[in-house]
């Protein structure tokens, strides 16, 4: 029972942080406040909220209520999160690519001013500094209802809400930190200034500590507290100051070197230097990102739900809601702004040729993701938290919220139907199937060609995290034996990586003389050199006759083919490098080989009852 019960937590765990899970966390943690606000004891709910919390730090004093410590302390860790992850998008993320953000980046902006525009036309005469209130999309529960109403593949889709709901965020929160911010302060101001300002130079040093970045942080968030500007600012542009890298090969390699004297000698202090050899390989924003993502989505968000949803509906208080226009306007401004912004800024700039949408996502499901943008919730509950001085004004919009929130997933649910029964739109995402299929007459091929577990690989020659790989296939026939083939294709990423198309024209070229896959461990080994010159080298080096060498560098043929392996990775779904095929099925998770192996056995588990017998 004892043993069980960590697997059980484990198990738990891991389920509250999907999509699905903290969606349906955070429905439970709303439904409990509710209930417990409208219950007998709902002064106790108050009261719990009021309780006085004072912190003294020398001369300064923080004195808040347990309610603003909330959201003004702990909700600081949600937009850091949300700042490490719009810095991440701009670094190596969806909006690094032109062709890429702008469709989302339109329909973002258009997502923000269509509703603030539907709500001004509500309810602007009686609480116009409400319109913030519909401004911004949860991404949690977004994700979290898109994972149960969408399309059972929907990972295009959800990359491309994903980059709506950074277009929605960092306004917001620009919004709140400006507009909803009062009784300014100088001095701490000029602080939180200067802690910025060092942030940015801890990323122009370099810096790969993650404890410089916390220290500076944390006074950060102390000087806009005392500075009167609401914090949740100085949390996103701290985040988007942390800077976000792939990692760099010699640092990989020197964490390999490094954990292979671990090996050699296991004691804690070679353990230490790893741990710090594996941290520096890894930018400091994936380190906090990766930290403190569970944290905040377990933790930091249901505290502030169960804070701010405890909304009182007795003695006339739902009714009354219902008829002020501030609900209205949240209603509509969230429901049918957030709808008809994003779905008209995608088709406009789709239309204007500023991009084209995601592969595998038809503008159906655009519609549905439209709409489940309408869950404003977090951001929402706290700018009406904010914007109201009037307590039935702020009741109305946190009820509003919460209707528009049902509302919204009603309606994406059944934009998306209608996109899979009139439009056949049943999936938003690549494909994941490899076409063609093997061919062991034409494909480069290691080990049986029979064997019953198959590996395809897509990869660039002069791509660095392919050559992370290379030694993959070797892993793989060690655990796996003569019942594994693994199969080679290109797909040289001529935008970013302009010699890989010569360097997989030269391993084509010494497959016609038999070395493949000679040639192929050679470039890999020398990814810096990859010039012609370089690559007639190295066919000398392996003993080639150089004259048809050279002759077959130039034969249309072998481009033909190399650009039929690209359009076979297109067609498959595989638009980076690596791509690996398990099975004929795209591997979506990590590529590492004890990932691949347990996913190989899991697809063919007949077969590995066969192999360990």
């Amino acid at each position: 029972m004892d043993e069980r019960k960590p697997r059980w937590t484990r198990r738990t765990i891991d389920w509250l942080r999907t999509e699905v899970g903290s969606a349906l966390l955070l429905v439970g943690v709303v439904l409990v406040a509710l209930a417990w606000a409208n219950s007998p004891f709902s002064a106790s709910y108050e009261h719990l909220w009021e309780l006085p919390v004072h912190v003294d730090v020398g001369d300064l004093r923080f004195d808040m209520d347990l309610h603003h410590w909330v959201n003004d302390g702990l909700m600081v860790l949600f937009f850091f999160v949300v700042g490490l992850e719009v810095r991440q998008e701009l670094a190596v993320g969806a909006l690094r690519q032109r062709s890429r953000r702008l469709v989302p980046l339109v329909a973002g902006a258009l997502g923000v001013l269509a509703p603030a525009g539907i709500y001004l036309a509500i309810a602007g005469n009686t609480a116009p500094d409400g319109w913030g209130v519909v401004i911004g999309t949860d991404t949690a529960f977004l994700l979290g209802v898109l994972a149960l109403v969408g399309p059972a593949m929907s990972n295009q889709l959800r990359i491309f809400l994903l980059t709506l709901s950074v277009v929605d965020d960092f306004i917001a929160v620009t919004v709140i930190g400006t507009v909803y911010s009062d009784d300014i302060r100088l001095a701490p101001l000029a602080l939180a200034a200067a802690c910025l300002l060092a942030l940015w130079l801890l990323g122009r040093a370099r810096e790969w500590r993650s404890t410089p970045y916390v220290l500076v942080v944390v006074v950060l968030w102390g000087a806009t507290v005392q500075a009167g500007v609401h914090p949740s600012l100085a949390g996103m542009l701290a985040g988007l100051l942390v800077p976000a890298a792939t990692p760099e090969r010699e640092d990989v390699i020197r964490a390999k070197h490094l954990f292979r004297s671990y090996w050699q000698s296991p004691n804690a202090g070679v353990a230490r230097v790893v741990g710090l050899g594996l941290a520096r390989s890894i930018s400091v924003n994936h380190r906090l990102h990766e930290q403190l993502r569970t944290p905040v989505s377990l933790v930091v968000v249901p505290v502030f739900a169960f804070a701010n949803a405890g909304v009182d509906l007795r003695g006339g208080a739902l009714g009354e809601a219902f008829g002020s226009a501030v609900l209205w306007g949240v209603v509509a401004g969230l429901v049918v702004g957030k709808l008809a912004g994003i779905s008209l800024g995608a088709w406009a700039a789709v239309r204007a040729g500023l991009g084209r949408l995601p592969d595998g996502v038809g503008p159906g499901s655009v519609v549905g993701g439209a709409a489940l943008s309408g869950i404003g919730f977090t951001v929402s509950l706290l700018v009406a938290d904010l914007a109201f001085d009037d307590e039935a004004d702020a009741q109305a919009a946190a009820i509003g919220v919460l209707v528009a929130m049902v509302l919204a997933s009603l309606v994406g649910a059944l934009a998306f139907r209608i996109a899979r029964v009139r439009f056949g739109e049943h999936s938003a995402d690549l494909p994941v199937t490899l076409t063609p299929d093997v061919d062991v007459e034409q494909d480069h091929l290691r080990g049986a060609p029979g064997a019953p577990y198959t590996v395809v690989e897509y990869l660039d020659f002069q791509c660095p995290f392919c050559a992370r790989a290379t030694g993959m296939g070797k892993d793989l026939a060690d655990h796996f034996g003569d019942q594994i083939r693994y199969v080679v294709r290109h797909l040289p990423l001529e935008d970013v990586h302009p010699q890989a198309f010569g360097a997989a024209l030269a391993a084509e070229a010494a497959h016609r003389q038999g070395a493949f896959w000679e040639m192929h461990d050679i470039l890999f080994a020398n990814q810096a050199r990859l010039e012609l010159e370089d690559l007639r080298g190295y066919a000398l080096d392996l003993g080639l006759d150089l004259e048809r060498f050279d002759a077959d560098m130039v034969d249309e043929t072998l481009a033909a083919r190399v650009r039929a392996h690209a359009e076979s990775a297109r067609a498959s779904g595989a638009h980076g490098t690596p791509t690996f095929f398990l099975n004929g099925i795209r591997n979506q998770g990590s590529h590492d080989a004890r990932t691949l192996i347990a996913a190989l056995e899991e697809s063919l588990p007949e077969a590995a009852v066969r192999r360990r017998s």
